[in-house]
C-alpha cells in the first residue's frame, strides 16, 4: 500500500505577497512571527509547531468568473515562495489528506451532508492523484508523468476550437482556484463533518480497469450529464457516460446551501436561465471577448451538440465574417462578460437581438454537485452517489493516513 504524499498548491502570484504568521515559522535559520511582506524571492518557511498557521492577504478567487473577488485565507503546513516572471508565487505545501479537507469545504459548504462530503472527498482525491502522476496513476503500476494537456487550439480555416484542461504547472502541482480545484485553506472548515468525511474515505479513489478515474464535477448538470470528449480532448472515458440526472432540479434552499458557498449563493436560477442581448450589445461583446471583428452579428447557429444539449461547436455569422467556435468553455467565454452558466442553450432571434435559453451551471461532466446533494438528502450513501455518476467505476484504497 502506498504512502500519503505532499502536494504543492499555488495560491497567489503578485509583485509582493503579504503574510501573517500566527506563530513561529522558520526560514534559513530565522524565526518569523507576525505580518511580513515579501518581494520576489526563493525561500521555504516551515512551521515551528504542528498546529501553526499563516494568513495570505488579497488572494483572488473565481478568476475570470462572475464571482471573482479578493479575500484573506488562512493555511496550515509550509509556505514556499518562488520567483516567477518577476513576481513572487506563494505555494502551500501540505499532505494530500490535509489538502482535501480544505477542498471539500471550499468547493461546497462545510455544512453539506456527511455522505456528500465523503463522495466529494473521493472524487477530489482521485482527480488530484491522477493529475499529479500525469494521468498515469494506476492501482498496480504507476508510470512517469506524461501529462502535457494545456490549452489546446485547433485553428482551421473558418473555425477556432479550444478546450481548457489542467496543464502541468511550473513549480507546483495544482492551483487553488476553479482551474484545478478550489482550495481556500482552513478558512471555511467550520463543520467537524469535513474531517469525518476525509478520515472515513482516507486513501480511497475511483478506478476503472485498474486506473484512477478522471473524476470531473460541475455545479449543476441541468438534468443530463455530458461526456468528457464534448468538453476536452477527444478521449472517451466509459465511466463518464451521458445519463439523465433526475436529482438536480431543486429549489430547496436547505439543500442548495449545502453545495453553494456564500459567494456561490449570489448565483440564482441556474437550473433554467435566460440571457438577453440586443444585436449591438452582442456584436460589441463578441468582438471584445474574441478579439475578432465580426461586424454586426446576424446569427448564432449551433453546429454540434453533446448528449446533454451542450453546444460543442457554434457558427457565429456576422456582416464582416463567419466563424465556427468551440468547445463549450470558449463559447461561454465569448458570449458573456465572464462566462455563461453553460453552453446548454437554445438561441432565439428577436426583432432587436438574441435570447439564450439555457440550463445548468458548468460543463456537466461527471458528478453533479446539486444532484449529489439531493441524493444525500434522500438517504443515499456516498458509494451509491458515486456509482450513479461514474458508471461501472470501483472504489479502491491506495494508502492509509500516516
Amino acid at each position: 500500500m502506498r504512502r500519503e504524499r505532499d502536494v504543492k498548491v499555488g495560491i497567489v502570484k503578485a509583485r509582493e505577497v503579504r503574510v501573517v504568521f500566527h506563530s513561529a515559522y522558520w526560514s534559513e535559520g530565522r524565526s518569523f512571527v507576525g505580518e511580513c511582506c515579501f518581494e520576489p524571492c526563493e525561500r521555504l518557511f516551515t512551521p515551528g509547531e504542528e498546529d501553526a498557521t499563516f494568513t495570505l492577504k488579497e488572494v483572488t478567487i473565481g478568476i475570470g468568473f462572475h464571482w471573482e473577488r479578493k479575500e484573506e485565507q488562512t493555511f496550515c503546513g509550509a509556505l514556499l515562495l518562488k520567483e516567477e516572471d518577476g513576481q513572487v508565487r506563494a505555494i502551500n505545501v501540505v499532505p494530500v489528506e490535509t489538502y482535501l479537507t480544505s477542498v471539500i469545504s471550499s468547493e461546497m459548504s462545510a455544512n453539506a451532508s456527511l455522505e456528500l462530503l465523503k463522495a466529494h472527498a473521493v472524487i477530489s482525491r482521485s482527480w488530484l492523484l491522477k493529475m499529479m502522476d500525469g494521468g498515469q496513476w494506476t492501482t498496480l503500476n504507476p508510470q512517469p508523468s506524461t501529462l502535457n494537456s494545456q490549452l489546446s487550439t485547433l485553428n482551421c480555416e473558418g473555425s477556432i476550437i479550444r478546450w481548457y484542461d489542467s496543464e502541468e504547472h511550473v513549480g507546483f502541482d495544482v492551483c487553488a482556484d476553479d482551474h484545478c480545484q478550489r482550495y481556500q485553506g482552513i478558512t471555511r472548515q467550520s463543520n467537524p463533518n469535513v474531517v469525518k468525511a476525509i478520515e472515513a474515505t482516507c486513501g480511497q479513489v475511483l478506478t476503472y480497469e485498474g486506473k484512477v478515474c478522471d473524476t470531473r464535477f460541475s455545479k449543476c448538470c441541468g438534468g443530463m450529464t455530458e461526456v468528457f470528449e464534448s468538453c476536452w480532448q477527444p478521449v472517451h472515458h466509459p465511466y463518464l457516460a451521458a445519463k439523465a440526472d433526475p436529482y438536480c432540479n431543486t429549489r430547496d434552499r436547505r439543500i442548495l446551501s449545502q453545495v453553494l458557498n456564500n459567494y456561490d449563493q449570489e448565483t440564482v436560477d441556474f437550473y433554467r436561465w435566460t440571457v438577453s442581448y440586443t444585436t449591438d450589445e452582442l456584436s460589441e461583446l463578441v468582438r471584445r471577448k474574441s478579439g475578432i471583428d465580426f461586424g454586426r452579428i446576424l446569427d448564432l447557429v449551433p453546429i454540434d451538440r453533446g448528449a446533454s444539449g451542450r453546444i460543442i461547436t457554434m457558427k457565429i455569422v456576422g456582416e464582416k465574417r463567419t466563424l465556427t467556435v468551440g468547445k463549450e468553455l470558449e463559447i461561454r467565454k465569448w458570449l458573456s462578460e465572464s462566462h455563461l452558466y453553460s453552453s446548454a442553450f437554445e438561441v432565439e432571434k428577436t426583432e432587436n437581438g438574441f435570447i439564450l435559453h439555457g440550463k445548468g451551471w458548468g460543463h456537466g461532466v461527471g458528478l453533479c454537485q446539486i444532484g449529489a446533494a439531493v441524493m444525500g438528502a434522500k438517504g443515499y450513501n456516498y458509494r451509491e452517489i458515486l456509482m450513479h455518476y461514474f458508471v461501472d467505476a470501483e472504489i479502491k484504497k491506495l494508502y492509509n493516513h500516516e
